[in-house]
């Protein structure tokens, strides 16, 4: 089914109701019928709705196309200026604001209902009617509520949001699996593939937010030749074939590529997708859009853009909590093993994602919102079963054990003056000589599998103080414990890794400053015992209680411990010397980050759910550490054995003292000293440094 037959089957389904609602709305927009302060709210509100059904017609009657460029920068301002930092403070979009117009008991969920509609912006610009009519509806019933002779309960609007996603919740579930199996539906891949891209209207056909960074990144792009393009193209979809390749997959049974990446590189995703085509791969884009039904904030959304605004996002990241409950899991576990099951054989056709991310932006240190929603404890246990459930209805049908990735990352223009400097240099760290590296990570790796323990310690003010325990190999000849990771999956090239042994993994870990998925930590602490987490810490906050909340949701993911699942030595002094030398440390993505220290994952180890899978280097030894002692539960019950999370956590080299390792018989060999490289052979790592 086509993009244009699928959305047209759901317009059928609203093709009354929606001009009944818009009409609804527009008497909203003059009604006196309810009291202020709640009047405002409702009109302002309606008229947002009314105007996301304006767009949708423009749109796909042709009319949008003939605005100018200036029209369009102005429309896509005016959709977005309310939220934008400088205006946030009284939009009903901030929790804060929401409460102190519309009340305690009323203010916090009316703003989650809000940042919900918003969220439908860019489905106008897809022609998504079905979603406009059904939101616009769930907000006329919450109006109808306020227009009774009594004010309605709390409880009763929480039941009319919980029964709207309790019922449309299969939709949004079903369209998420669609997209993921369907490359007809292919509202992304037109703009691409179709788009004149000199000319920049075709950037606010996505409906996202466009700000100077996916302006000037689509005018560098332009700016570049076509053989840098390519090189581009080619490094990301080679790594991505190569992946497949070391692992041992077969990319042959394989149909469709999941494309991700930001606005504004639409030039070098247009080459990639021609690669891909060439290796019988058709490009898919999934999206279950930032609904909170969807974990707005979670990274759903496979487009990219520059947030209008991050405070925003974090403060509605948790609006579920006004209705999850046990039964609304079990009923969305039920219709995504429906979905997959309807779509099996497509299923079974997906290859994986191809990532590109960018870095760059000013770092995000979040405010505490007292009014926005948070889950409860109840609720939190609630959001780790369904990972850990919805990951295993998945893996039954897009097997782990056949399936890969790639990832790559480059600069935007809010980096700095120096943006094509750097943009250059990266492309440079990204290219680097694979085998030159496979080389000298061998020969660290020769050492570590010497050892059973490695022992790491910070300097100066780095506490860092760990000893990790290394899986025991049964035959040296064939077997080794770390893997020689090049610049395949995880671009760039740059580092070794393993699964520890969680008995005998103890110690402090310290950080002293560092970004985890876009959030700023301040000395962060992490004590381990047998490999699983025992105290944490940081200094964000004024208050303890603070801080522990904040580690527990953004880092712990809500767990009451994570497992140490890696530990890794980066290899790319190259990567660091960039970070150092233009001064954005601090800006460079994990991708990137992790390769230029030794590095540490909470969480699920790097094979979860493939750890049956051998995998080899390239010196032929079978990579054994796989497993730990939390993963190998996978055989009695999954839900002990995944966490569903990976947060790589790295010493920077100017932080770190020794990484030693030792040997079973009380002897010891360093890898690094006073942060450099020592095992012979590895001296070219010490240039950059």
């Amino acid at each position: 089914m086509s993009y244009q037959e699928v959305w047209q089957s759901y317009r059928e389904k609203v093709k009354e109701r929606f001009p009944l609602v818009m009409e609804r709305l527009e008497k909203i927009g003059k009604e006196e019928t309810i009291q202020q302060p709640y009047r405002n709210y409702f009109r302002q509100v309606a008229a947002f709705l009314r105007n996301l059904g304006t767009i949708e017609y423009e749109v796909t009657s042709g009319k949008w196309e003939k605005k100018s460029l200036e029209e369009l920068k102005e429309e896509n301002n005016a959709l977005y200026k309310e939220i934008l930092p400088e205006n946030y403070k009284n939009s009903y979009g901030n929790p804060e604001y929401a409460v102190k117009q519309l009340g305690e008991q009323y203010g916090k969920l009316l703003s989650a209902v809000y940042a919900d509609i918003r969220s439908l912006i860019p489905y106008a610009y897809e022609g998504r009617i079905y979603d406009i009519t059904i939101f616009s509806e769930l907000f006329v019933e919450i109006y109808n509520c306020f227009e009774a002779e009594n004010s309605p309960k709390e409880k009763e609007l929480q039941q009319i949001l919980y029964w709207f996603f309790h019922d449309y919740g299969e939709v949004f579930v079903e369209y998420g699996v669609m997209t993921q199996t369907n490359p007809e539906l292919d509202f992304y891949t037109c703009i691409i593939m179709d788009s004149d891209l000199g000319d920049l209207r075709y950037l606010y056909r996505y409906g996202a937010y466009i700000s100077e960074n996916e302006i000037k990144t689509a005018e560098f792009l332009n700016s570049l030749s076509e053989e840098k393009i390519q090189d581009m193209a080619d490094t990301y979809t080679e790594g991505y074939r190569i992946g497949f390749e070391v692992t041992r997959k077969d990319l042959s049974k394989k149909k469709f590529v999941d494309l991700r990446y930001p606005i504004g590189f639409e030039r070098m995703m247009r080459a990639a997708v021609k690669n891909f085509q060439k290796m019988k791969l058709q490009p898919v884009v999934t999206r279950s859009g930032e609904l909170s039904f969807s974990g707005r904030g979670n990274g759903g959304a496979s487009i990219e853009s520059t947030s209008p605004n991050r405070q925003y996002e974090y403060d509605h990241k948790s609006d579920k909590a006004l209705y999850l409950d046990k039964a609304f899991i079990e009923r969305r576990l039920e219709v995504l093993k429906t979905a997959y099951e309807e779509r099996k054989q497509e299923a079974a056709w997906y290859a994986g994602p191809a990532v590109v991310e960018t870095f760059g932006k000013a770092g995000f240190e979040p405010i505490l919102n007292p009014f926005a929603c948070q889950f409860s404890e109840k609720q939190q246990r609630l959001n780790v079963y369904y990972s850990n459930a919805a990951m295993q209805i998945t893996n039954q049908y897009i097997k782990g054990e056949e399936r890969s990735f790639t990832i790559i990352a480059y600069p935007i223009p809010e980096i700095g003056t120096k943006y094509e400097e750097i943009f250059a240099k990266t492309v440079e760290v990204n290219t680097l000589d694979y085998k030159l590296y496979q080389e000298m990570q061998q020969k660290i790796i020769d050492v570590l599998d010497e050892g059973i323990f490695v022992h790491i310690t910070g300097k100066e003010k780095n506490q860092t103080d760990l000893t990790i325990a290394l899986y025991p190999l049964k035959d040296k000849r064939k077997e080794t414990i770390f893997e020689n990771c090049v610049a395949d999956v995880n671009i760039p090239v740059g580092e070794v890794f393993t699964s520890p042994v969680l008995k005998g993994t103890n110690g402090h870990l310290h950080v002293t400053q560092v970004y985890l998925n876009g959030l700023k930590y301040l000395d962060l602490e992490i004590d381990f015992k047998d490999g699983m987490i025992c105290h944490y810490s940081c200094k964000n906050f004024s208050t303890e209680e603070e801080n522990l909340a904040f580690l527990k949701e953004n880092l712990l993911k809500h767990h009451e411990t994570l497992p140490l699942g890696e530990f890794a030595i980066g290899t790319n002094t190259t990567a660091y010397r960039m970070g150092i030398d233009y001064q954005i440390q601090d800006k460079l993505p994990i991708l990137i980050a992790e390769k230029t220290g030794p590095h540490f994952a909470v969480g699920d180890t790097c094979y979860s759910w493939a750890e049956d899978i051998p995998v080899y280097n390239p010196d032929g030894k079978e990579i054994v550490a796989r497993d730990n002692e939390i993963s190998i539960l996978r055989k009695e019950d999954t839900q002990k054995a995944y966490f569903n999370c990976h947060t790589d956590i790295t010493i920077p080299y100017d932080e770190l003292d020794q990484i030693t390792i030792q040997k079973k018989d009380g002897s010891t060999i360093d890898i690094i000293r006073d942060g450099k490289f020592v095992v012979p052979g590895t001296e070219l790592l010490n240039e950059p440094l």
